[in-house]
C-alpha cells in the first residue's frame, strides 16, 4: 500500500514539474519556428513525462518493487537531464529561474520515493506461513506434551484454587 502511494504522489509530482516547465515562456521568435533551445527544452520535457506516464501505468497495473525502482530510475535520468539542460542554458533560453526551483525540488522529491521504493524493492518479501502450515497443529511428541496440574484440574479438588 506504502508503495501505490508513493507512486500516485511521484506521478503528482512529475505532472506539477510539468506544469512548472509549461510557465517557461520562450522568448520573442518568429511565429512560425521555435529557437532550437526551446525545442530540445521542450523534447526533454516530454520524454520525462513519458518516463512518469509509465510509472503510472506500473501503478495502475500494480507492479513489483523492482520494476517500479527501474522506472523511477529511467524517470529521474530524464528529469536530472531536463534539469540539467535548464541550468546549462537559462540565459540563451530566457527560462526564469522558478522553473529551474520547480525542477530542482521534484528531481528531490522523486530522488527520495525512489529509493524508498528500491529499498522496498531489495528487502526480501516477507512470507507468512502456508495454509497447511497455519491449519496443522504441531504433532504431539515427548518435548509438547505438559503432564502435571492444569488451571482446571477438579480430580483434586476446586478450580479456584485453595
Amino acid at each position: 500500500m506504502h508503495l501505490r502511494r508513493a507512486l500516485f504522489a511521484v506521478c503528482m509530482t512529475a505532472l506539477s514539474a510539468g506544469t512548472a516547465a509549461a510557465q517557461f515562456q520562450p522568448p520573442a521568435a518568429p511565429p512560425q519556428q521555435e529557437p532550437p533551445c526551446v525545442q530540445e527544452f521542450f523534447k526533454l520535457r516530454g520524454e520525462a513525462e513519458k518516463k512518469g506516464l509509465a510509472i503510472k501505468a506500473a501503478n495502475e497495473r500494480k507492479a513489483t518493487p523492482q520494476e517500479a525502482c527501474q522506472l523511477f530510475g529511467a524517470f529521474i535520468a530524464a528529469q536530472t537531464k531536463m534539469l540539467k539542460y535548464a541550468n546549462d542554458n537559462t540565459v540563451w533560453c530566457g527560462i526564469p529561474p522558478q522553473v529551474i526551483e520547480n525542477l530542482k525540488q521534484s528531481v528531490t522529491k522523486i530522488s527520495e520515493v525512489r529509493t524508498r521504493v528500491c529499498q522496498a524493492a531489495a528487502s526480501p518479501q516477507q512470507t507468512g506461513p502456508s495454509l497447511s502450515d497455519a491449519l496443522s497443529n504441531p504433532v504431539p511428541n515427548s518435548n509438547n506434551i505438559k503432564t502435571g496440574r492444569g488451571t482446571f484440574d477438579t480430580l483434586t479438588g476446586s478450580p479456584l484454587g485453595k
